[in-house]
């Protein structure tokens, strides 16, 4: 079995494709990056925003009173 390429520089040369080859591969994993990092920011900022959220809900249940446990006159 012969191999394709015989050296490295042969490789990422890709008999003179090797420029649209490697950036298209830089292309790729830098949009698949960029998603990935997004991602993660958004669900940083919803936990954020849900957890301030549940503390002003928790907020609003302590300050109103409850109408079951009003004593009777």
């Amino acid at each position: 079995m012969q191999p394709y390429f015989y050296s490295v520089s042969e490789f990422l040369a890709m008999g003179k494709h090797g420029v649209f080859v490697w950036s298209c591969w830089a292309i790729t994993v830098g949009v698949m990056l960029a998603f990935i990092i997004y991602s993660r920011r958004q669900r940083q900022a919803l936990i954020k925003q849900l957890t301030i959220q549940q503390t002003r809900q928790a907020q609003r249940t302590a300050k109103t009173p409850n109408p079951e446990t009003k004593q009777p006159m």
